[in-house]
């Protein structure tokens, strides 16, 4: 009888485990601290761990799919994904394309140059400057500053590594992840203020869904609401960002 009962209880745990929801997550995964690849190929990060402890809410399964930034939204309009957070900015643009959860992250954007390259951002003009190709920060540049040569680049990495080497003369990027660059180099300044612009950089980062996945949009609202009010979301951004 023991055996029958024990039987049951392991089938019936088997089912559930199987039936549990899975949501795919699709990142690009060169944007530390939310979204970075460790020592052990795993995707770590400050978006991940968010994500994480919102499927956690909505009991479901997270997975983690790195993919160019510039193919995010198009591959939630063909459903390969079930959504993505990649330190994407909410902008009335894209929301015509999807949609968006409430904002988790307030955004800023910044450029960085090597100490005593470019003295500030009047001095940009005739200067190339990279950029993250299909990002607003790409968008800006081109649309907001004439003289300036925007150098699209797959990931914010490889442009870092040209500046560094003197093939391009700046970069522009959320302030967050240009931040990041300090830390390991001493050789760097930011270029003038902080920039912030609602058009471009919309009002915060949020997770793209496909427009026709409301359900899901709410159910990442709900869990959105519930780890802000139960502390978990202040564990994890002052883990990545500090008290």
């Amino acid at each position: 009888m023991k055996k029958i009962v024990l039987a049951t209880l392991i089938g019936l745990a088997s089912a559930n485990a199987a039936a549990q929801e899975e949501i795919k997550f699709a990142m690009e995964a060169t944007y530390a601290p939310f979204e970075y690849v460790d020592e052990n190929n795993e995707i770590q990060g400050f978006d991940v761990d968010l994500a994480n402890a919102l499927c956690d809410v909505i009991e479901a399964k997270c997975s983690f799919h790195n993919q160019p930034f510039d193919s995010l939204i198009p591959a939630l309009k063909f459903r390969r994904y079930d959504a993505a957070i990649s330190g994407i900015d909410i902008t009335e643009q894209r929301q015509q394309v999807v949609n968006f959860t409430d904002a988790y992250y307030d955004n800023s954007a910044a450029f960085v140059a090597l100490d005593g390259k470019v003295a500030d951002q009047a001095a940009l003009k005739g200067k190339r400057v990279g950029v993250q190709n299909g990002s607003t920060h790409q968008s800006y540049l081109t649309e907001q500053l004439d003289g300036v040569t925007a150098v699209p680049y797959a990931s914010y990495q490889d442009a870092f590594i040209d500046m560094q080497n003197g093939r391009i003369d700046s970069v522009f990027g959320d302030t967050a992840v240009v931040a990041e660059w300090f830390k390991k180099n001493d050789n760097l300044v930011y270029v003038g203020e902080q920039v912030t612009n609602a058009k471009y950089f919309g009002n915060g980062f949020g997770i793209a869904i496909n427009k026709d996945n409301q359900e899901l949009l709410d159910k990442l609202n709900t869990a959105l609401k519930t780890v802000k009010a139960n502390g978990q979301y202040d564990e994890i951004f002052n883990k990545y960002f500090g008290e």
